[in-house]
């Protein structure tokens, strides 16, 4: 049986908005606990070896963006970080595909990650610094925020180039029905 236009490919958006705030819980959570725990064990710019000289923790504390760009517009990037977790809220409503869901759960919980470091962290609110420690060699120092905004900006590329849409409606389905026609 062929789709029609505009038929849904999920079974609703209910469930994917859920898995949506799960993945982004999930990510908030494992974020500000690895902060917690990095900010009471690892000494400030000292490194701590974990595997080798592959993986190390080195405590720092970023005012910028990722790769410590724009150091001296925290507030700006603070704009930038509840722009961006406001629009997902807004498109999570219409989420009905898993894949999509995952993806922006995961860039929702590390912008809300960093959000929290902006709002709560010292030098002040809307000020803070990030807490960055997991180093890799010729990588600058990140964090798991910053994965998860990596990792799901990857998934969101990769379901874009597949044409995967986020509310799970086939458009292409009168152009695939013409072909078959022909």
């Amino acid at each position: 049986m062929q789709a029609e236009a505009g038929a849904p490919l999920t079974d609703g958006g209910r469930r994917r908005t859920g898995v949506l705030l799960a993945v982004a819980a999930a990510v908030l959570a494992a974020d500000q606990l690895t902060k917690i725990l990095a900010v009471a064990l690892l000494d400030p710019g000292r490194a701590v070896q974990v595997v080798g000289e592959v993986v190390q923790l080195r405590l720092i504390r970023n005012p910028g963006a990722a790769f410590s760009l724009a150091t001296n517009m925290t507030p700006v990037l603070t704009v930038v970080a509840i722009v961006v977790v406001l629009v997902i809220v807004a498109v999570s409503r219409r989420v009905a595909h898993r894949g999509w869901a995952v993806a922006l759960g995961a860039v929702l919980g590390g912008a809300l990650g960093t959000l929290t470091d902006r709002i709560f962290r010292m030098p002040g609110a809307f000020r803070g610094h990030v807490v960055d420690f997991v180093e890799l060699p010729n990588w600058p120092v990140f964090n798991l925020a910053d994965t998860a905004i990596v990792t799901g900006a990857v998934l969101v590329a990769v379901l874009s180039v597949r044409g995967v849409p986020h509310d799970g409606v086939r458009r292409d389905a009168p152009a695939r029905e013409e072909a078959a026609a022909a």
